[in-house]
Order: structure tokens, then C-alpha cells, then sequence
């Protein structure tokens, strides 16, 4: 049976008076309630109830009791370093159910969701991505050159760029970079990109730590931003991160704390 590694902390099972028992290990009894919160614990992480998950959960405590009983008769649990490990496991769990407990009673609701989607919308509403190429040169001598046999037609920005740009990616394509806001572009490309009208290309080369660059901007629109129902699971996330991080600074603050 393969072995629950849900729970970080052992197990130590004493069954309260007159409460059912399911199995007796060496005397020390597990009981039905045992049984019913570890079955509990793992359907909620997932897992389907069932007879069989039943019978793999006791005989999975069975052996959990049997190797805690050998520890703590081999006196292994008196060992500063799994006294250690036990202290640090039961803050861990302490932690995560505090935390656990906080969002359950301060839920992330829908009117928080469309408020921070309504900010995001707003603060991305005047941002803009452009249909980009380029081709990038070695030499600065090598990109003035290229852009002056381009405006007097003697050659193309595609063949140019197939025939000229280090780029090989967007080379081979005539230098088609495709949409993309200005900032995924180093800041120097970017720079030049945003101040460039629809259909202009760049007077001058514009250096990078790649090399040196002619810009077409064929074109440019406003980014188009996603529906909330797309962006909903992340915000929602983010806003119970952000919740539990002000709760931690409040605990924090609260404290009385002294460090020496």
C-alpha cells in the first residue's frame, strides 16, 4: 500500500474512554473517531471516500502506531534532534492552520475581485503594444548603410532583414518580431520603439547590448486586456496572499518583541 505522506507529524492515537476502537496495537487502542478525521483529512485534499480508502487509512495507522511505539521504546523521541524536527512540525502545521483559519473568516469576495480587475483595467487602459521589425547588425557603419539602400529602394526591409540580421529568429522572417507591448524589448529598443509613428522605421541605428538595430513599427494598438472570468482564479490568489500578508505584519506589529 503506498505510504500517506500527508501528515508531517506522528500520530500519537489515545482513544478517549468508551470511544469505539478499531484496532489495539500493544495495548494502546485506535478509535473509530481516529479513523473517521484521518479518512476526513484526505477527502478533503481529494480523495474519494470510499470501503477501500477505509481499510488502506487503518492499516495505515496500524503501521504508523507500530513504528512510533518501536521510536519511542528505542527512546529515539527523546532526541534533541527530533524534539526539534517535532517542534518545528507542529509550528508548521500551527502556522498553516492559523493562516487556513484567517481566509476562512475573512473570504475574498466578488466585489473584491471586480475592484482590483477594475484598477488593473484602468492602470493597463492607456497601454499599448506594437507589430514590430527589425534587423539587428554587428556594426554601426552596417545599419546606416542598410537603411539608407532601404529608403532609396534598393532593397526591402524583409530581404534585408532575411539577408543581413544576426537575428536568426526574427531574420528568417524578415524581421518580423510580431505584437508585443514596448516593454518586453531592452530599454534602448524599447525607447525607440514608443516614439516612433505607424509605419516609420528609425533614422539612425539604435544600439543594444545585442548589437545595432533598424526599428519598422508597421503598427500599434491598445493592449487588449482579458475577460474577468479569465483573470479571476489569479486575482483571487493574489488578493488571499496579499490578505495573509497583512495579517502576518499585524501579528507582527502586535507582538511584543525583543531580540538581543
Amino acid at each position: 500500500m503506498k505510504r500517506f505522506a500527508i501528515i508531517a507529524a506522528a500520530c500519537l492515537i489515545a482513544a478517549p474512554v468508551g470511544a469505539k476502537t478499531i484496532a489495539s496495537v500493544n495495548g494502546q487502542d485506535i478509535s473509530q473517531k481516529d479513523l473517521d478525521n484521518f479518512v476526513e483529512l484526505l477527502v478533503s485534499q481529494g480523495a474519494d471516500e470510499s470501503d477501500e480508502l477505509r481499510e488502506q487509512v487503518k492499516q495505515e495507522m496500524i503501521n504508523r502506531l507500530v513504528a512510533v511505539q518501536a521510536a519511542e521504546e528505542a527512546g529515539i523521541d527523546k532526541s534533541e534532534a527530533v524534539e526539534q524536527e517535532i517542534k518545528l512540525a507542529r509550528q508548521g502545521i500551527l502556522v498553516r492552520a492559523l493562516m487556513n483559519d484567517y481566509l476562512e473568516k475573512h473570504p475574498v469576495s466578488d466585489d473584491d475581485i471586480q475592484a482590483e480587475y477594475d484598477q488593473f483595467k484602468s492602470q493597463q487602459s492607456e497601454e499599448r503594444e506594437y507589430k514590430v521589425r527589425h534587423i539587428l547588425v554587428k556594426e554601426e557603419d552596417e545599419a546606416k548603410q542598410l537603411i539608407a539602400d532601404i529608403k532609396a529602394d534598393k532593397t526591402s526591409f524583409e530581404d534585408a532583414a532575411e539577408n543581413e540580421s544576426i537575428d536568426p529568429g526574427s531574420g528568417q522572417k524578415g524581421g518580423d518580431l510580431g505584437w508585443a507591448p514596448a516593454s518586453n524589448y531592452v530599454p534602448e529598443f524599447a525607447e525607440a520603439v514608443t516614439e516612433m509613428d505607424k509605419g516609420s522605421m528609425t533614422d539612425e541605428p539604435v544600439k543594444s547590448q545585442f548589437g545595432w538595430h533598424v526599428i519598422q513599427v508597421e503598427d500599434s494598438r491598445s493592449v487588449e486586456l482579458p475577460e474577468l472570468d479569465q483573470l479571476k482564479p489569479q486575482i483571487e490568489e493574489q488578493l488571499r496572499q496579499k490578505a495573509l500578508a497583512d495579517y502576518q505584519q499585524e501579528l507582527l506589529e502586535n507582538a511584543d518583541i525583543e531580540e538581543n
